[in-house]
C-alpha cells in the first residue's frame, strides 16, 4: 500500500487490533542490558514462563559495566547486575555477549555492528535511545520493564496508539568540521525538546544521503530527545553495503541477502505528501553545535554567545550551568571531555576525532578520555593507531560501556565540573550529582580537548 517509510513497516508487523483500538506488534529484534532487565526475568520466572523466542533475543552488558578495567565482584551494584544478567541469561537461553567477551559493548552499537540490524525489523530495548537502529530503516523504539517482560514471553508488543508521521528534509553540503550529531542538535534546536512528540521521525534529502551509517545512527539515536517515538532512515544502497561488509556474524549472506536487497527498495515514503508533518533544514550554513543549557534543544553555534533566557525554565537551566547570557561559549573553560556514548563511539566518530588531535596535547587540567562503543571498535582502533593517537595526546583510553553518558559505574563528573560530552543528554545530574553536561561532536570534543574551553573543530582542520 502507498504510504510513508513507517506505514510500510508497522503495517506489516501487525498481529491484530485489540480491543480498545491498541495494536499487537510482532517484534523482529529484542535487545536485552542489565539494567533494564532484572525484573523481567524475574516476572517470567513466577509466572513459570519462557522465552518464547531466544533465537531472536540477544543481551549484552553496557550500562553499568566498569570501563577502567577494574575487577568487579557482587559487593558492588555493578557486579550484582552483571552477575544477575549471567544467572537469567544461561537459565533462559538468551545469548549474551557479557563483561569482557570480545562482542561486548553498548547494545546501540553491537546491533548494527553484528549484523542484527536490518532493513524492515521492528526492534525494542528497554532504553530509550533503540530509535539509533532506524537509521537502517527499521521500526526502533525503548520500552519499559513490565513491556521487556511481555517481549520475551510473547515476541510482542502491544501498542496503545498508532503515531503520526513526520518528515524531515535536510538538504545541502555540511562544510568541514560540520558532522550528523551538530545535525541533529539543529533540528531540536529549531523544534524544541518536544517538538516531534507522537510521531515517528523520517529524516531524508541530500544531506541525510551522503552520511555514512554512522552518522545516521547518531541523527536516529537522538530523535527520542525531541519527543519523537523513533526515528527512521530509508535504506539505500549505503545502508545495503554496511550489511554487506565485514564479519557481522548475524547478517544474511547468499540468496537470503539477495532478499533483503529486493525488499528495502520498497521501504520508503511514496511522497512526502504522506506525511502527517513536514518540517526541513538546509545545512549549507550550520556551523558545529554546543548546547548551553539542561535539554538538548537549549543549543547554540559554537562560535555565538550565551542566549538571554525566554523561559522560567532557561533560567533556571543558566543558573544551574553557572552561565551568565552574553558570554561567549568559547570562553567558558571545561574541566572534562568525554567522547563515547550509543550517540558518538564508533569508529568512524573515534577516527574523526582522533585526525584532529594527532600530534597535538590536551590542554592542562583537563581530563579526557575516550571509550569505545564495543571491545570490536576498541580492538579496531587500537589496531589502527587511532588509541595511539588519543593516548599521545593526553587521553584516556577505556573499555567499551555506556560510562559518562549516565553518571553510572563510577565515571561521573564531580559537582559543578563541566564537560563537553558527545552523549544525548545534558539533563541536571545526568553525568553525577551537579554536573553540567554540554553535548558535542566528536570533532568539537576534540577541539575543546585541546584549547581547555569550548573550541570551534574548524579552526584546527
Amino acid at each position: 500500500m502507498p504510504g510513508t517509510l513507517f506505514d510500510k513497516v508497522w503495517d506489516a508487523h501487525v498481529v491484530t487490533t485489540l480491543d480498545g483500538g491498541a495494536t499487537l506488534l510482532y517484534i523482529d529484534r529484542h535487545l536485552v542490558h542489565e539494567v533494564t532487565s532484572p525484573q523481567a526475568f524475574d516476572g517470567l520466572r513466577e509466572a513459570g514462563r519462557t522465552v518464547r523466542r531466544t533465537d531472536l533475543t540477544f543481551a549484552t552488558a553496557d550500562h553499568n559495566v566498569p570501563t577502567d578495567g577494574r575487577p568487579i565482584d557482587e559487593t558492588t551494584l555493578s557486579g550484582l547486575q552483571l552477575a544477575a544478567l549471567e544467572r537469567n541469561c544461561r537459565e533462559f537461553g538468551v545469548p549474551l555477549f557479557g563483561y569482557h567477551h570480545p562482542q561486548q559493548g553498548i547494545v546501540h552499537v553491537i546491533g548494527p555492528q553484528l549484523g542484527l540490524t536490518l532493513p524492515g525489523l521492528t526492534i525494542v530495548c528497554g532504553d530509550s535511545h533503540t530509535s539509533t537502529h532506524g537509521a537502517f530503516g527499521a521500526l526502533a523504539f525503548g520500552i519499559g520493564t513490565t513491556e521487556v517482560e511481555h517481549v520475551l514471553a510473547t515476541q510482542t508488543l502491544i501498542a496503545p496508539h498508532r503515531p503520526k508521521s513526520m518528515g524531515i528534509r535536510i538538504d545541502g553540503v555540511l562544510a568541514p568540521g560540520v558532522s550528523a550529531k551538530d545535525v541533529i542538535l539543529a533540528i531540536i534546536r529549531r523544534l524544541g525538546a518536544g517538538g516531534a512528540t507522537g510521531h515517528v521521525v523520517e529524516y531524508f534529502g541530500t544531506a541525510i544521503e551522503r552520511l555514512a551509517m554512522s552518522g545516521r545512527m547518531t541523527i536516529c539515536n537522538m530523535s527520542i530527545e525531541m519527543g519523537a517515538r523513533a526515528g527512521m532512515i530509508a535504506p539505500d544502497d549505503t545502508t545495503l553495503a554496511y550489511v554487506a561488509e565485514g564479519d557481522r556474524p548475524f547478517a544474511p549472506r547468499g540468496a537470503a541477502f539477495a532478499a533483503l536487497e529486493a525488499a528495502s527498495r520498497a521501504l520508503r515514503t511514496d511522497s512526502p505528501a504522506d506525511f502527517d508533518r513536514l518540517e526541513s533544514l538546509p545545512v549549507d550554513r550550520l556551523v558545529p553545535q554546543v548546547t548551553w543549557g539542561t535539554t538538548p534543544a537549549m543549543a547554540m553555534d559554537v562560535d555565538g554567545v550565551v542566549p538571554d533566557p525566554h523561559t522560567v525554565g532557561e533560567e533556571r537551566a543558566l543558573g544551574y550551568m553557572g552561565l551568565k547570557s552574553g558570554t561567549p561559549i568559547a570562553d567558558v573553560p571545561v574541566q572534562t571531555v568525554f567522547i563515547g556514548s550509543c550517540t558518538n563511539s564508533r569508529i568512524e566518530d573515534l577516527r574523526e576525532a582522533a585526525a584532529l588531535v594527532r600530534g597535538r596535547k590536551v590542554a592542562p587540567d583537563v581530563r579526557a578520555m575516550v571509550v569505545p562503543g564495543s571491545e570490536a571498535v576498541k580492538e579496531l582502533a587500537e589496531k589502527e593507531g587511532v588509541a595511539d593517537a588519543f593516548r599521545a595526546a593526553g587521553f584516556e583510553w577505556h573499555h567499551a560501556g555506556c560510562s559518562m553518558c549516565l553518571g553510572m559505574n563510577g565515571d561521573i563528573l564531580r559537582p559543578h565540573q563541566r564537560s563537553a560530552s558527545t552523549s544525548n543528554r545534558p539533563y541536571e545530574g545526568r553525568q553525577g550529582p551537579g554536573s553540567r553536561t554540554h553535548l558535542v561532536s566528536p570533532l568539537t570534543a576534540a577541539a575543546t580537548a585541546l584549547k581547555g574551553r569550548f573550541a570551534d573543530p574548524r579552526e584546527l582542520l
